[in-house]
């Protein structure tokens, strides 16, 4: 039996590599693949060659400690089918259908303990937006928006368009979201937005600002969600924040810098900047809240979401190559893309 491992081996360059697959041994458990989720933001880092080199991938996912170097392998929502154990794993696993965070893989060992067997009303497909859905779940936790407040989120990508759906069930003044590609911001609405914006239109940050004073006490949003990937929308988000209001910043920029002026009202307006990842809790919650807390929230939320609306695109795994070209080139066509396998 073959492995084919999804490699990116250059910027602008992924290669489908197999080797020869050994059976599973000691705890091991082999699963087979039926479908991964491609992350257009963090991987389209890893793809454009933007990642830091100084840094794991991510240091909580055990098949992603190694560094950003090339060529690597990455991608962290992989579900797919028990089919063999090792001599020490509980032969109850075999057959059953798991998610992991895991690369894009056709076949892959895993140690039970990283293995999250799905729940019986969870399909195969909606299970693999439980990475980013937990991603807007912490950014949930950390901006913890408040009954009557007036919210904006900037970046309707995958993650931004559930972190929309999870606001959009909080009672708020108004929720209010931008974005410069047409098929995101229908998408927004979709997902619960009052008003989706375009950024880049001239003026659209000025009467967003305006929007905003029609508020009897105070200027501004009281919390803002920077999650486009783009510097620059962090810039418009010290200019929308009103005084004391929460800035969270879920984007991983990369080797992208973010250049702000914060000489002007930035410097008396109180204004909070939160750093959200995912792969930790925020200190101020620990003592109530674990990773495993969350996830089971995440489970739960699967569901009512809906996410499999979101998908707009299917590649086999052997196309791997043009459905990231094609995400890189013409990002409008697409929200959510998965691999078959």
């Amino acid at each position: 039996m073959k492995q084919a491992s999804l490699y990116f081996t250059a910027p602008h360059c992924v290669e489908i590599r197999e080797q020869d697959l050994l059976a599973p041994s000691g705890r091991e458990v082999l699963v087979k693949t039926l479908f991964s989720a491609i992350s257009p933001g963090s991987e389209l880092l890893v793809y454009n060659g933007l990642c830091p080199n100084d840094m794991p991938l991510d240091e909580t996912i055990p098949s992603l400690k190694g560094r950003t170097c090339f060529p690597t392998k990455y991608g962290y929502s992989v579900v797919g089918r028990v089919i063999s154990c090792g001599e020490n794993a509980s032969p109850e696993w075999e057959g059953r259908l798991v998610f992991c965070f895991h690369p894009h893989e056709s076949h892959f060992m895993a140690d039970p303990q990283e293995l999250h067997p799905l729940p019986p009303d969870v399909s195969p497909e909606a299970a693999l937006f439980l990475p980013n859905l937990e991603t807007a779940v912490n950014f949930m936790m950390d901006g913890r928006p408040m009954l009557g407040e007036r919210v904006i989120v900037f970046g309707q990508g995958i993650v931004g368009l559930l972190t929309t759906a999870l606001l959009a069930e909080h009672p708020l003044a108004s929720l209010i979201t931008l974005d410069r590609q047409q098929l995101r911001r229908r998408f927004s609405l979709m997902a619960g937005a009052d008003t989706c914006l375009d950024p880049a239109e001239p003026g659209a940050i000025t009467a967003l600002a305006g929007q905003l004073k029609s508020f009897i006490d105070q200027e501004g949003a009281d919390l803002v969600y920077e999650l486009s990937g783009s510097p620059e929308a962090l810039e418009q988000s010290l200019a929308v924040a009103g005084f004391s209001g929460r800035i969270v910043i879920g984007s991983w920029y990369g080797q992208k810098v973010a250049r702000l002026s914060l000489g002007g009202r930035f410097h008396r307006s109180r204004i909070r900047l939160i750093s959200s990842q995912v792969s930790s809790i925020s200190p101020e919650l620990t003592g109530r809240w674990t990773k495993s807390r969350r996830l089971d929230v995440t489970w739960s939320l699967l569901k009512k979401v809906d996410p499999i609306r979101y998908v707009t695109h299917r590649y086999p795994f052997d196309r791997a190559q043009e459905a990231y070209a094609s995400l890189d080139q013409d990002p409008g066509r697409f929200m959510q893309v998965i691999l078959t396998y």
